[in-house]
């Protein structure tokens, strides 16, 4: 049964199998894995976790289904320049977990934690070619903005009411 659950330590094997099925890099969306995270040790794993669960402006979930962490979502509530450049919400899914509705599931139970949260609509932003989390976005309400040209590629940018 799948499960939103905030970070916590006594799920590090479980994350760090996720984590690896994806190879190196920092390319998990909704993990909020920094440049800097040592998450292989348990000390370094906790300090993470601890700092994850303490963002002022963020806050962090973790896909899971058991004892199986399956991806992560991010909700960002502040209106910043790094949301209107990333989006309210970043929301990732381990590639063998993928193409089984899980985002769209995710997002799903993501929107009321939004409005909780004194959010009235919310900015996804996602790759041009990212097939899925269009069908995602667009399966919750999201409407397209526009197209942008980044240095890391083609963005596009939608809108949820919520």
């Amino acid at each position: 049964m799948l499960e939103l659950v905030r970070p916590d330590v006594t799920r590090h094997s479980a994350w760090l199998a996720s984590h690896r099925e994806w190879g190196p890099g920092l390319h998990e969306d909704g993990f909020g894995l920094g440049p800097d995270d040592e998450v292989e040790s348990a000390e370094g794993f906790a300090a993470w976790v601890s700092r994850l669960r303490s963002l002022p402006a963020a806050r962090m979930w973790w896909i899971v289904d058991g004892d199986e962490v399956l991806g992560g979502v991010a909700l960002r509530t502040t209106a910043s320049p790094d949301v209107m450049r990333l989006g309210h919400v970043g929301y990732g899914i381990h590639p063998s977990a993928r193409g089984r509705g899980i985002a769209t599931w995710a997002l799903g139970e993501l929107l009321p934690r939004a409005r909780t949260a004194g959010l009235s609509r919310l900015l996804l932003v996602c790759l041009d070619d990212n097939v899925g989390s269009i069908s995602t976005i667009e399966r919750h309400g999201g409407v397209l903005e526009k197209v942008v040209d980044e240095e890391h590629g083609r963005l596009r940018r939608y809108w949820i009411d919520l």
